[in-house]
């Protein structure tokens, strides 16, 4: 885990996460996919509530922006802070023809899990061979 967050700070320190707000940007560790039909892409989002996610498909490239929440729990007084809170921000370039319109997203036990449908002209196709002359 610990080599995961050195990676994704390297990441922020060479400026392949955009700092557009004060505090932390992490960029989340990520797993893709694929089979024949789909995408799928897993990111750690810790903290973060399913509305505070963020995801767009522009062209090619997928991004994904999530807020964590930074509250307070009712009827407490914070008296020593070490949890840091910050926006994760990840991009990725998906080089198949995607179908927009059946993309799903699933967020549990703080991973987001991202179905990306592909369309049918980019599903494998088994070619039939023929005999004779």
């Amino acid at each position: 885990m610990k080599d995961n967050k050195d990676k994704a700070l390297e990441k922020v320190e060479r400026n392949e996460a955009e700092l557009t707000r004060e505090g932390r940007v992490y960029v989340p560790a990520a797993d893709i996919y694929e089979k024949d039909d789909a995408i799928l892409v897993r990111c750690d989002m810790p903290g973060v509530a399913q509305e505070q996610i963020d995801i767009r498909l522009d062209n090619t490239e997928l991004e994904i922006t999530a807020t964590q929440n930074d509250e307070t729990p009712d009827g407490y007084d914070l008296l020593s802070g070490e949890y840091e809170t910050g926006v994760f921000r990840r991009r990725f370039n998906i080089p198949q023809l995607i179908d927009r319109d059946g993309i799903h997203a699933r967020l549990h036990s703080g991973v987001l899990d991202i179905e990306l449908p592909k369309v049918e002209q980019a599903k494998p196709r088994k070619s039939q061979i023929s005999t004779g002359g």
